[in-house]
């Protein structure tokens, strides 16, 4: 089978997944299991799809569509992990349409290849521990939205079967920094296999992902250490968590959307 069946293949059931559990947020009966289900054969899909994109007879292709869909793959893996024993199934509403776009643009987008010259275990596993790390801080990202979204309903006491749909609080915000923890934990593996099998992790090509990165980890660090000390939560905890994510964000696609998509 082909690239773009196993990407369509993906899409479609990615689709119907985001479909079902909005539906469900709605207050129809649809189980749990069956939005699981469709997003679980998706992600199949779209593995056998990466593979494709990713393996080229040059080497491996690391460009910034290939990099997103990868990205998107593991957040649905860590969602559908998540959701097995955590109320998270509501995040798949808005990351899975983020998947669909991701895979698509991988897989039907045409642009240059950006290849993994060095494939020593020690680089591949810092790039792979990298993406995970960002995909599990952008998890905690959109569960931070969620919580600001319902946090905001519930201020405007609008009783609807929206808000019905979300845990308590409580266990929203819980779930937020048990993400955060494991994130910040991903990234601290992420800059110290980088400052010991790169070269030169602030040369020039960079320099600048290693300062954001930093910076994120600063601002997670200090948010983790506030929620720890002070009791931090809420809104308080919502900015920093979006302008640390910001901060990453900038630092994995921003840099590689410059190098791959402006200057190549």
């Amino acid at each position: 089978m082909s690239v773009e069946t196993f990407s369509t293949v993906a899409i479609v059931f990615y689709a119907f997944s985001a479909l079902c559990q909005w539906l469900r947020i709605q207050g129809r009966d649809i189980k749990k299991a069956i939005v699981q289900l469709l997003a679980l054969i998706g992600a199949g899909a779209q593995a056998f799809s990466i593979y494709h994109v990713l393996h080229q007879p040059e080497g491996i292709n690391l460009n910034f569509y290939a990099a997103g869909s990868l990205s998107s793959w593991l957040v649905i893996l860590i969602l559908l992990l998540s959701s097995i024993r955590k109320p998270v199934e509501n995040l798949l509403v808005v990351l899975l349409p983020v998947a669909i776009a991701a895979i698509a643009s991988s897989t039907f987008i045409s642009t240059k290849p950006t290849l993994l010259m060095n494939r020593a275990p020690g680089m591949v596993g810092h790039i792979l521990i990298s993406i995970l790390a960002y995909s599990t801080l952008t998890v905690a990202a959109f569960q931070a939205v969620l919580l600001a979204y319902q946090e905001n309903l519930l201020k405007g006491h609008h009783q609807n079967s929206v808000i019905q749909a979300f845990p308590p609080m409580q266990t929203m915000e819980k779930l937020l920094f048990e993400f955060l923890w494991a994130g910040l934990i991903l990234l601290t593996l992420s800059l110290g296999s980088g400052f010991l099998f790169l070269q030169d992790m602030f040369a020039q090509h960079v320099a600048h992902k290693t300062v954001l990165s930093v910076l994120a980890w600063i601002l997670f660090a200090i948010l983790l250490g506030g929620r720890t000390v002070m009791g931090w939560r809420g809104k308080t905890a919502i900015r920093w968590t979006l302008s640390g994510f910001s901060l990453l964000m900038l630092a994995f696609f921003g840099s590689k959307f410059i190098m791959d998509m402006v200057i190549n």
